[in-house]
């Protein structure tokens, strides 16, 4: 059990990691560097311990139960990619609201501009949905015969 949570904490981490590489790219900001480099230590951590769980009690890895691993892992990458879009489309739509990104064309209507959608927001909107619906198929299917 340990070495599962271990594993799946490594998952999280791993996944945030990514993400502050992500932001500190886009921006340049010195914060997410900071948190960048914050997780490099998290995951040496969590991954050294893992291994050292590995190698002197190598019965809990026989022990665990994969199926479960597999199952937690897949409903957080789910968890990670609605997060992504859901904040993709709040981004968007607060974008939208603004006066600069529409205007209104002959019949009264309000038109977005194609200003309102950055490329690398759709182009992560996209690549994301495969993933969450593959994990979150795997996720609620697993939930369903685990619980039933």
């Amino acid at each position: 059990m340990v070495l599962i949570t271990l594993l799946l904490l490594l998952c999280v981490s791993f996944t945030i990691h990514i993400y502050y590489l992500v932001a500190y790219v886009r921006s340049h900001d010195e914060r997410y560097l900071r948190r960048f480099l914050d997780t490099t230590v998290t995951n040496v951590i969590l991954a050294g311990s893992c291994i050292v769980i590995a190698i002197f009690r190598p019965r809990s890895i026989n022990e665990m139960d994969s199926s479960v691993l597999i199952w937690l892992m897949s409903g957080t990458m789910m968890a990670a990619m609605a997060l992504l879009q859901a904040s993709v489309l709040g981004r968007v739509r607060s974008r939208a609201r603004l006066p600069g990104y529409y205007h209104y064309n002959h019949f009264g209507r309000k038109v977005l501009n194609p200003s309102a959608v950055k490329p690398y927001e759709v182009l992560f909107f996209f690549l994301s949905v495969p993933f969450f619906l593959i994990a979150g198929a795997y996720f609620v299917a697993r939930a369903i015969k685990y619980f039933y």
